[in-house]
């Protein structure tokens, strides 16, 4: 697998970002937060794709915030990559690019429901532990908020 930096506005993202934001806004409504291309694209976030050959197979980001920490956003992998490492990957993908820029924490915020059970469980199994909000957040029953320590 190869993990790049891309273009989240690039074609070969389109369908597997507009699936990512449908699932979640149809799920969470207004406690989504996951951002679109344009919010991937700005200055203090990088976005990542993951490669198995010529196959997209999921994408990352981080956005670096001003108190030195840095938030996971838009993990996410293609439906026929599930169970493959693919979220692994990615997840340790980030947290190395996060001690490479010295932050202090790596932050996220996620879903309470059924459907972002895999997700927790990864983010649970690397390290990462609750916490309340942070950033623009606000408590919510639909959101979980996690941090890992660099």
């Amino acid at each position: 697998m190869t993990i790049r930096v891309d273009d989240p506005s690039a074609p070969h993202v389109a369908d597997l970002l507009a699936h990512h934001l449908t699932e979640l806004r149809g799920h969470m409504a207004a406690f989504a937060f996951a951002l679109d291309a344009t919010g991937l694209s700005q200055p203090d976030v990088t976005f990542w794709t993951a490669w198995r050959g010529e196959e997209l197979v999921g994408f990352v980001a981080l956005k670096r915030h001003a108190d030195g920490s840095g938030e996971l956003k838009s993990m996410r992998a293609t439906s026929a990559a599930g169970n493959t490492g693919v979220g692994r990957a990615l997840l340790a993908h980030v947290l190395a690019e996060g001690r490479r820029l010295g932050l202090n924490r790596i932050d996220l915020e996620t879903g309470t429901a059924a459907l972002h059970a895999p997700a927790v469980s990864l983010y649970r199994s690397a390290g990462f532990v609750d916490r309340g909000p942070f950033a623009e957040y606000r408590p919510s029953p639909h959101n979980r908020f996690l941090t890992l320590p660099l």
